[in-house]
């Protein structure tokens, strides 16, 4: 294929600024070296007081933690195993967030994709990309909310959605069904806890590299699909997590029920 659309270069990392200064951050999906990562190292950088951080992957949170640890200091990180699909799990780790004086920012970030076209799709295969990314998604945003109800926290629920929930693509039926959800969701939940000046939030992103993508993709995929994008190329995983900790920040402080596009693929 000709390469039709070149491919600007990559900006250079943003220092921090503080923005979150004092807050405690819980991040699902935030082990390995996707956007779930980038979010991690990045609320650690704008000065959270702390981040719980969680994953289905025990050694991989492990490993993060560690390293977090040896970098920005062991009180500000703590890490657990947590699937979106338990209700137990949920709680569990915002019972860690309460450890640190309660959890000021969720950002949901664990979703399932996958390739079927629904003339073959089981009903196992869609119901688990739903559990995780929308049912999942919703056990966070209700934890949360209620937490910060109950404590009186006026805060912040980011949610990880995608441009998906938007345009059609072939084969992804579920995971498009999944993120329109929460998209949808998002902008409910932000009228319900409103009154409480809880804010809720999504980012919808469409390409972003990571070396588990490349290693599940074939190299004419990834051109086709970073030719679609207006710089063509894909994000790296800390420009979305920027937009996240953008939402987070009181720098947002009037924008909820949104859901902000970090692509050219709106539509």
């Amino acid at each position: 294929m000709t390469n039709t659309r070149p491919e600007q270069p990559t900006p250079a990392y943003v220092p921090p600024h503080d923005l979150l200064r004092g807050k405690v951050v819980a991040v699902t999906a935030g082990a390995g070296a996707g956007i779930g990562a980038a979010v991690v190292r990045r609320v650690l950088e704008e000065g959270a007081k702390a981040v719980v951080f969680s994953d289905t992957h025990a050694r991989r949170l492990a490993e993060a933690e560690e390293a977090l640890a040896a970098e920005f200091g062991a009180e500000r990180v703590r890490q657990l195993v947590c699937d979106v699909t338990e209700e137990e799990d949920v709680q569990a780790m915002l019972d860690v967030a309460d450890e640190l004086g309660g959890v000021d920012v969720m950002i949901n970030n664990a979703g399932l994709g996958g390739t079927a076209s629904v003339l073959e799709m089981t009903d196992e295969q869609w119901l688990k990309v739903l559990d995780i990314t929308l049912n999942g998604a919703f056990r966070c945003v209700r934890a949360a909310g209620q937490r910060m109800v109950a404590a009186g926290t006026r805060g912040v629920i980011v949610n990880n959605a995608s441009v998906i929930g938007w345009r059609a693509q072939e084969g992804q039926a579920h995971y498009a069904a999944a993120k329109a959800g929460v998209m949808a969701l998002t902008r409910c939940a932000a009228l319900d806890l409103a009154p409480h000046g809880i804010r809720v939030n999504a980012v919808s992103p469409s390409l972003a590299m990571h070396p588990f993508l490349e290693k599940v993709t074939s190299p004419e995929l990834l051109h086709e699909l970073k030719q679609r994008e207006a710089f063509g190329r894909a994000a790296e995983p800390w420009e979305i997590a920027n937009v996240m900790v953008f939402l987070a920040s009181d720098y947002a402080s009037y924008l909820t029920g949104e859901v902000v596009s970090a692509s050219s693929q709106h539509a």
